[in-house]
C-alpha cells in the first residue's frame, strides 16, 4: 500500500503524505517517495496497561506459577472489558492530527485510533472471525470478543470508506454491520497482492543457502503460518501420519512462523507431541521465525503450500505461492474457494482423510503439480500491481471526495 501511494505520489498527486508511527519506519519502506513521518501521541492507559502485561508474561515463563499468572491476566482482561456501543474519545490524540493537518487518514488493519478521534478515514476490515468462528479461542477468549467487536463495530459505522479483500469479505462486513449503518456504497473491494519484500527470480545458491540454513530435505510442503488453532497445523500432522503408515509414503513439512503466547505455544506444543506420537519428528521441520529475505526461497524449493486453513475469506500465502509456481493445497470453505478458483486443490479442513488425500495427489503427481502452477500464475496475473495502485487511487479520490463534501455540509 505504501509503495502504490508513494508511486502515485512521485508521478501525479499532490497531497501530502503523513506516516504515524511510535517509531520510525526502515526508510527502505518508504522508498525515499516524499513520505513524512510524526510519531503517534504516547500509548493510552488502557494500551499501556496491555504491554506491561505482555512484559510481565515473558518475565513470568514456564512452570506452576504459570496459573497465578494466568489469573492476574484474566482480572486485568476484566478491567478492560469493552462495550461496543460505549467510544471512548482520545482528545488528545485528534487534536494532534488536527495540528498536522490531517484532514483523511487511512488505517490498513482496525484500529481504534479511527473512531476514537473522528478524524475521517478510510479502514481495511480483512475478516469478521469472530462473528463467523467465535468458537476458536484466538477471536473470542478473555475479552478478545469484545475487543474486536468494538473495534470492528464502531471502525464500520463511523468510517469514510471500508476497504475488504473480496467480494465475500464486502458480504460479510454488511450482513454484520449494515444495522449499525453500514451501506453497500461505503464498502469498497481492493483485493491483496503477494508481499512487495518475495523476490521471484532467484538463484540455484540462494535456494540451496536457505535449504542449508534449515536443514530442509530436497522435498518437502511449506506452510507459513503461526500457530493459532486456526491454522490447521495438527490436522497436517495427522495427515502425514496418515500416509506414512498407511500408505507408506513419508512426506516433510516446513512450518514457520511465531509461536509465542499462550495460545499459540499451547498449539505449538500439541503439534510437537503429536509428531512424536507419530513417529514423524524426522519430517516435520520447525524454522521458527523467518526473515523476509528467506522467504523466498522456502516458496520457490517447496513442492508444494499446504493451508488447510479454518480463517479466510482469502490468504495471501496462496498469492506469494502463486508467483513462485508452486501449488497449492487449501481449504474447501467459502471465500477461499472464490479466490483460488480451479488453481488449487481443496480440502475440506476439518477431515484429516481428504488432507492427506490431497497431499498424497500433489506430493506424486508431477503432471498435476505442473497444471496448478500454471493456473496459479494465470490467476494471479489477471490483477497486478498496476491494478492494484489504480484501484487504490480511486479508492483514495472517492474518500477524498466525501470528506469535502461533509466539511460543505458543516460549513452551511
Amino acid at each position: 500500500m505504501l509503495r502504490a501511494l508513494g508511486e502515485w505520489k512521485e508521478q501525479a498527486c499532490e497531497d501530502e503524505f503523513i506516516v504515524f508511527a511510535q517509531q520510525a519506519p526502515d526508510p527502505k519502506l518508504l522508498n525515499g517517495q516524499g513520505w513524512t513521518f510524526k510519531p503517534l501521541m504516547p500509548a493510552q492507559p488502557r494500551l499501556q496497561q496491555r504491554n506491561i502485561l505482555e512484559v510481565l508474561r515473558r518475565i513470568v515463563g514456564e512452570g506452576s506459577h504459570r496459573e497465578a499468572w494466568r489469573w492476574l491476566r484474566r482480572q486485568s482482561e476484566r478491567s478492560l472489558q469493552y462495550n461496543p456501543d460505549r467510544v471512548r474519545s482520545r482528545p488528545d490524540t485528534t487534536s494532534w492530527f488536527q495540528c498536522c493537518g490531517v484532514d483523511l487518514m487511512f488505517y490498513s488493519e482496525p484500529n481504534p485510533l479511527s473512531f476514537e478521534t473522528r478524524i475521517p478515514y478510510v479502514m481495511a476490515i480483512h475478516d469478521l472471525q469472530h462473528r463467523l468462528q467465535p468458537e476458536f479461542a484466538e477471536v473470542s477468549a478473555d475479552g478478545e470478543w469484545e475487543r474486536r467487536e468494538y473495534m470492528f463495530r464502531n471502525g464500520a459505522r463511523y468510517a469514510t470508506l471500508l476497504l475488504a479483500d473480496s467480494e465475500v469479505g464486502k458480504e460479510d462486513i454488511l450482513n454484520f454491520y449494515s444495522p449499525y449503518g453500514v451501506t453497500p456504497d461505503r464498502v469498497e473491494v481492493l483485493p491483496f497482492l503477494p508481499a512487495s519484500y518475495l523476490a521471484v527470480n532467484l538463484s540455484e545458491r540462494e535456494q540451496h543457502r536457505v535449504r542449508a540454513t534449515y536443514r530442509l530435505p530436497e522435498r518437502y510442503l511449506f506452510y507459513p503460518a503461526q500457530f493459532w488453532p486456526h491454522k490447521n497445523h495438527a490436522r497436517i500432522v495427522q495427515a502425514l501420519g496418515l500416509l506414512k503408515h498407511e500408505r507408506g509414503l513419508k512426506v516433510s513439512v516446513a512450518f514457520c512462523g511465531s509461536y509465542t503466547g499462550e495460545i499459540r505455544q499451547g498449539t505449538f506444543d500439541e503439534v510437537q507431541t503429536l509428531s512424536s506420537k507419530l513417529g514423524l519428528e524426522k519430517e516435520i521441520h520447525y524454522l521458527g521465525y523467518v526473515p523476509d529475505e528467506d522467504m523466498s526461497a522456502l516458496y520457490a524449493g517447496a513442492v508444494a503450500l499446504v493451508m488447510p486453513t479454518f480463517f479466510g475469506p482469502t490468504n495471501i500465502p496462496v498469492l506469494e505461492a502463486w508467483a513462485f509456481g508452486c501449488p497449492v493445497l487449501t481449504s474447501d470453505i467459502r471465500g477461499i474457494r472464490e479466490q483460488t478458483g480451479n488453481a488449487a486443490i481443496l480440502a475440506d479442513p476439518r477431515s484429516v482423510e481428504a488432507i492427506a488425500e490431497g497431499i498424497y495427489q500433489l506430493w506424486t503427481d508431477e503432471n498435476l503439480r505442473r497444471i496448478l502452477s500454471d493456473r496459479g500464475r494465470e490467476r494471479l496475473a489477471s490483477y497486478t500491481a498496476d491494478d492494484y495502485r489504480r484501484r487504490l487511487i480511486e479508492i483514495v479520490e472517492e474518500a477524498k471526495a466525501r470528506v469535502q463534501v461533509e466539511k460543505q455540509k458543516a460549513a452551511q
